[in-house]
């Protein structure tokens, strides 16, 4: 497959114009102003605090696979991860590549989902940062393979003016220095955005200078960004491993929303672990 993730961007530049004039960034501005007084549940606390540390992914579609469940609900799916033991969730936002949208998030909130939602998308400019904290989300990915360091630090900047946390992805040697920005949380992913190609491996490779870069005590895992293992990860063994490397989240989508009851995979999943 061809370099995905510049077509994805390519296209994200042209939708957030788009978006910009259905609604103004004034008008987003205006919106979100009421909701910064009130506080969003913290994502890394959620993990840290957690006996599992499961980040429940609601994810439709992918770019390389297709559909992965086309009829996926977001007033049953998340809601349903919650009752099941999640530790947060992940809620895929972009249309055009992974069949998702805001409105899920918004969906999930009226439905009853209180734990810590990531806004997962390909964010790109800050006007995304105002939909995020307008339809719920309680923290925003952001990817470093997409931004440069200094385009990274600004949005992370304004991501915690607005209440917000960050996951700050990272996929290898290279983008480790985009760690020294001292994000909320720190994800290796173990999918390569460029190919696709997955290997959970890459979280055990760069473990080690990942928890050196970001100042982590793996004792205690109270000091730096909460580490995060993203993609690949189908068995409860899998995520002792990680655990012993030092993540302390691991974000789950296919190997649940590949069932026919993804909750109930969730619950499965984690009674073996």
């Amino acid at each position: 497959m061809a370099d995905i993730l510049e077509e994805i961007i390519a296209y994200k530049r042209i939708e957030v114009e788009q978006m910009k004039s259905e609604l103004s960034e004034r008008e987003i501005h205006r919106r979100v102003a009421p909701l910064l007084n009130f506080s969003v549940a913290s994502m890394a606390t959620a993990l840290t605090t957690s006996d599992t540390g499961i980040i429940a992914e609601f994810k439709r579609r992918s770019p390389s696979k297709g559909w992965i469940k086309e009829d996926g609900r977001a007033d049953e799916i998340p809601l349903s991860y919650q009752q099941h033991g999640a530790a947060a969730l992940s809620i895929l936002t972009d249309s055009h590549y992974f069949g998702g949208s805001d409105a899920f998030i918004v969906t999930a909130r009226q439905t009853g989902v209180k734990i810590p939602v990531l806004y997962k998308n390909f964010i790109i400019d800050e006007y995304q940062l105002f939909q995020a904290r307008l339809c719920g989300a309680s923290a925003v990915l952001l990817i470093a393979a997409n931004l440069t360091m200094q385009e990274c630090g600004s949005l992370l900047h304004t991501a915690h003016e607005l209440g917000m946390e960050v996951l700050l992805e990272m996929h290898d040697e290279l983008e480790l220095e985009y760690a020294e920005l001292q994000p909320d949380l720190c994800g290796i992913n173990n999918r390569h955005l460029g190919t696709f190609v997955t290997d959970v491996q890459t979280s055990f490779r760069l473990a080690e200078r990942l928890r050196d870069v970001c100042g982590c005590n793996t004792t205690t895992y109270r000091t730096g960004p909460v580490l995060v293992s993203e993609s690949g990860i189908s068995n409860p063994q899998t995520v002792r491993e990680l655990r012993q490397a030092g993540f302390r989240g691991f974000l789950i989508g296919e190997t649940f929303m590949r069932t026919s009851a993804p909750g109930k995979a969730l619950n499965d999943f984690i009674r073996e672990l």
